[in-house]
């Protein structure tokens, strides 16, 4: 409807040319060739009007494809000051540009939108074009979860984490995969997922970065726990009547008709293996007994605790064994006010446990230097942190230490970091270890404000 004026002028033109054309063919068959005087420039003056016209319009289109092609759509074409011919025509570019700039908005603010959801979820997500390795969004969730603050390309990655580029270039889409990471001396389970999409007639390869140590860890913590009750269940089960039998036989043996008709050496070598297999037996029934504590904690009795009263029973408490063997411990607290809430008696027992193993892991140091710190994080979660100088741990240690059964010293039952761990775990929080070999170890309990 907007170009019906363009239309019509377009229209006279075509039969005024066409109507002067017809004149001066009409006045050279009929000879009248002084006519063609004033026919010619009439003719002429048709064509250059047409000429003129079409150029007009033309420009005016050439305008509008150039601003478009820079997508300049902020251009206002001016309706009052131009011809009558051409008002239709730009205010039609007017209405095109408004539509555009729209258009325009709404996809920038979506964009926005869709920015600032990224940026707040914990997932961290990067995105490049598979052909050419280059990054076309990364955000701040992926930059703290690998420590890297910028990338150009996926390819640089291959310096600074050979491993995770390896997965992340032959991850397929759809597939995913748990991966770990050293992060700060500690092991981090990262849950990757790839997935593919395609923009401008280029391959995108979009990958989800999700930090899932945390929920493993319970997964974990709930499986040994199923698997110690039938355990310790089916042990005792099995091993309280051979203790029982193995008492009853050895009365048996002191009774007067056992003694009168054995000779003294057999009734003693079966004294000896019945007490042999009563003090395996009763000794198998007491370790077992003890990881059943494993699985006795179900309550919390929480309360507000200050770190600084508790730095400071654990040192009083602990200030006998320090000293006998000239063991320094140092306390660092910036915030006087620092609390946590939590269930003293479990955390003290918690702390007390990575100190005796501190102990034992700076027994050979000529300095040995034990410390105890805490601080609030940006996420609201509050570390509290025992730390030694002692001789580390080598890095396939690290995701072991905390399995039950298992222990570095030939003496440990296995028993103590696998506790501390559900007790951490029923407070919603976390343990956490970063060690070097022959630098030291700190482990780390999160607690969530």
């Amino acid at each position: 409807m907007i170009f019906n004026r363009y239309e019509w002028r377009l229209l006279l033109r075509v039969f005024l040319l066409f109507v002067v054309l017809c004149a001066a063919a009409y006045v050279i068959v009929i000879a009248k060739y002084l006519y063609l005087v004033i026919c010619v420039p009439l003719v002429a003056y048709a064509v250059v009007e047409m000429i003129r016209f079409q150029k007009k319009a033309q420009d005016e289109v050439n305008q509008f494809v150039e601003s478009i092609h820079y997508r300049d759509f902020s251009r206002h074409f001016d309706v009052r000051k131009a011809p009558n011919e051409l008002k239709p025509l730009r205010k039609g570019f007017n209405d095109i540009n408004t539509t555009f700039k729209l258009i325009s908005r709404e996809r920038e603010t979506q964009y926005h939108y869709l920015q600032k959801i990224l940026e707040l979820v914990d997932t961290g997500i990067l995105s490049y074009e598979e052909e050419t390795g280059n990054i076309s969004w990364i955000n701040e969730a992926f930059k703290k979860l690998i420590s890297i603050p910028y990338l150009k390309t996926v390819h640089s990655l291959e310096k600074r984490e050979p491993g995770l580029y390896l997965e992340l270039i032959k991850l397929k889409p759809g597939d995913s995969n748990i991966i770990t990471i050293t992060r700060n001396q500690q092991l981090i389970k990262i849950l990757i997922t790839a997935s593919v999409m395609r923009s401008d007639d280029k391959l995108y390869k979009l990958i989800a970065f999700q930090n899932v140590s945390e929920a493993l860890d319970e997964t974990e913590s709930k499986a040994w726990s199923k698997l110690l009750n039938v355990m310790t269940h089916e042990i005792m089960n099995s091993v309280a009547p051979i203790s029982s039998l193995a008492d009853t036989l050895k009365n048996r043996l002191q009774s007067p008709e056992i003694v009168n008709s054995v000779q003294s050496s057999e009734l003693e070598d079966l004294e000896l293996g019945i007490d042999t297999i009563k003090r395996r037996s009763e000794g198998l029934l007491k370790f077992t007994e003890s990881y059943r504590s494993l699985n006795k904690i179900t309550k919390l009795d929480l309360d507000k605790i200050l770190v600084r009263n508790l730095f400071e029973n654990l040192a009083s408490l602990m200030r006998p064994t320090l000293e006998k063997k000239n063991i320094e411990l140092e306390i660092i607290l910036r915030d006087p006010a620092l609390a946590i809430k939590a269930d003293i008696n479990l955390i003290e027992q918690v702390m007390i446990n990575l100190l005796v193993n501190a102990i034992e892991a700076v027994k050979d140091r000529e300095e040995p230097r034990l410390t105890l710190s805490a601080e609030i994080q940006s996420n609201n979660k509050t570390l509290v942190k025992v730390s030694d100088n002692g001789l580390g741990m080598p890095p396939e240690l690290l995701d072991k230490i905390f399995i039950p059964f298992f222990s570095t010293r030939k003496t440990g039952s296995g028993i103590g970091l696998s506790l501390c761990k559900q007790i951490m775990l029923l407070h919603k929080g976390n343990i956490q270890v970063q060690s070097t070999e022959g630098k030291g170890s700190s482990f780390i309990l999160q607690f969530t404000t």
